[in-house]
Order: C-alpha cells, then structure tokens, then sequence
C-alpha cells in the first residue's frame, strides 16, 4: 500500500461553543491508502481537550510510514490488531488509518463496508443537528439556518434550563442536551422532569466523567435516559456504562475507529443499552465512515460536515429526512480533488 497524509484547516460556518471551549475551525488529518487504482481515506480531527495536535499526528503517522506501506491488504479487522500495538496511545491517528483500510478494502472488493458486514440499510436513524453554546438569538438564528426535526443542543451555562425554553417557541422539533459533563447530580434531576415536557428526548453526560456515584443516582432518579459520552472510550467502557447510563454515545476517534466501534455498539446491543455513533467535526470522510454503522444504531449524531464552511470531500450526504449514500463503494468517501 501506499500512504499519503493530507491535512487541513476546516473553518466552521459558525463559532461552536461548548462547556469544553469554543472554536472556529477544525484542523484535519486525512489518511489516504493506495492499492493499483484504488484509494481509501480515514479522518482524524485536532481535539485538544483530549490532547490531540494535528501536528503530533502527521509526525507519529510519518514515523510509522514503513509499518503502514509494508502490510498487505488483508481484513481491515486482522491490520487493525496489527497496528493497534503501534498506536495503543493514540486512538484518533489509529482511527484514521482503520477508516481507510475498510475504505479502501470495500473499493478493491465492490461493495460498501456495511454489505461486507453482512448488513442491510432498512430501518437506519436520522441525524440530529448540533446548535452550539451562543446567545438564545444567535442559537434561534441558527435553528431557522438550518431546520431540522432533531436538534442536539449544547448546554453547560447558568441559564441552561431558559435556553430550552425559549428556543421550543421557536421549533416542534425534538432536541437532546448535551450537557457535556457541565452539570451536578441535582441539576439534572431537577432540570429533567421539565426538560422532558419541553420535548426533550435524552440528556447525554451531564456529569463528569468519572462521576460514578453522581451517574448512579441520575440513573435511578432521572425522568429523562442519560447517554455516556465522556465516560465511554474504549471497549471496556461499554460494560462500566451499565447501571448507570440508558446507553452510549460511541465516538470513533475516541475508541480507534470502526473495527472496536463495531464491536462496541455489538455488546451494548447485549447488554440492552441503547446505541448512539457521534462525530467530532470531521469533513465528509469521517461522516461516510460513521454512515457505515447505521443499522446497528438507535441515534446519530454525524452532522459535523453541515457545520463546514468548506468541505475537502465528498460522500455520504446528511439530510434531514435521513443520510443518502452516494454510488461508490467502501464508505463511500473521496478527495474533492481526487
């Protein structure tokens, strides 16, 4: 194989804000693998609250360069356990490379990843559209932007509960908060009772994420389910999420891409937890990933290339009647100047 890495700046449309930090642009790592007349291409964004830097990326991807041309195209499963030894410390990076190599192994077999899986796109859930911390105006201005049926909304302020109130006179849709680990166990017990007259349909990690006896009792005593985000990475955070949340919300970049986020959502679905697959701002090459998984899931959240003001790719295009795959195979996913 060959290896190529692209990186970018993505600006947003608007400044997106949560309890975390505020930014107006994404930087991208795009992974490009070559077989003959084939490319596959996997996505890593620059996160920093989780301490990923662009720059150290391209740099510990460069390194590995060798190991990564060297291995044959096999089972994008079998070069997963090949490569995770290499980049057990760096989930995103490991991410990108995965996302790639079922990319690429689709094209070279003509058939989109979730058909080599052995699934069928029936019944998949539609996409939410994330409205970011902003002044109630600028959300609503946001809201009429781009409407929508479901809308996620960012809380994590001392006015949480008058942000949902003024923005359901704006919109029927159906929203989820996303507190992001901004709350207490008493604020979200008590911000839920009215939050769910309010339309809301979940709340996704009000507490922090190592809160386990806050997320004990919120389990028990919420009116609204409560979604895992921070406190579920990896695989084994699956089976810590039971008993104290409804279900979780599988990142990608956060576990080291489809092969474990497959596997994920599998033992969730066991274990009765409900199924969600977020994005962290990718370009349509992260998002035709994402794509992939859908029939496995109950929610999703893959909205992050409609918050662009430009997009370096094409793929899957999220609609609000649901996600429209495009005629390639793979995830789908290309180079705008491929």
């Amino acid at each position: 194989m060959r290896l190529r890495i692209h990186t970018f700046q993505l600006p947003l449309k608007h400044t997106f804000s949560i309890a975390h930090g505020s930014r107006d642009a994404t930087p991208s790592l795009i992974v490009e693998l070559s077989e003959g007349m084939y490319s596959g291409f996997g996505e890593a964004t620059e996160i920093r609250y989780y301490g990923v830097a662009l720059s150290e990326m391209a740099e510990r991807l460069e390194a590995l360069r060798p190991v990564v041309e060297a291995l044959p195209l096999e089972s994008p499963e079998i070069l997963w356990d090949q490569l995770q030894p290499h980049l057990e410390d760096a989930p995103f990076l490991l991410c990108a490379l995965d996302e790639a190599l079922h990319d690429l192994f689709g094209k070279v077999h003509g058939a989109p990843v979730y058909e080599l899986w052995g699934m069928e796109r029936t019944t998949t859930p539609r996409s939410n559209y994330t409205i970011g911390i902003a002044s109630v105006e600028e959300m609503a201005a946001k809201m009429a932007e781009q409407p929508w049926p479901l809308y996620k909304i960012k809380l994590g302020t001392d006015h949480d509960l008058e942000i949902i109130e003024a923005l359901r006179a704006k919109t029927d849709a159906v929203f989820r908060i996303d507190a992001n680990t901004a709350w207490t166990a008493e604020q979200t017990i008590a911000y839920a009772p009215r939050l769910k007259e309010l339309g809301v349909e979940f709340i996704e990690q009000p507490l922090k994420a190592d809160d386990w006896e806050g997320m004990k009792r919120v389990y028990a005593e919420s009116v609204l389910p409560v979604i895992a985000d921070e406190s579920c990475h990896g695989e084994a955070d699956v089976a810590r999420c039971y008993g104290f949340f409804h279900g979780v919300n599988i990142k990608l970049m956060k576990c080291g891409g489809l092969t474990p986020a497959r596997r994920m959502a599998e033992h969730a679905r066991s274990l009765g937890l409900k199924v969600m697959v977020g994005c962290m701002t990718e370009s349509s090459v992260g998002i035709s990933a994402i794509a992939q998984l859908l029939p496995l899931l109950d929610y999703v959240d893959m909205d992050g290339a409609l918050l662009l003001k430009e997009d370096p790719a094409v793929g899957v295009e999220v609609r609000p009647d649901g996600v429209i795959f495009p005629n390639r195979n793979g995830t789908g996913a290309a180079l705008r100047q491929s």
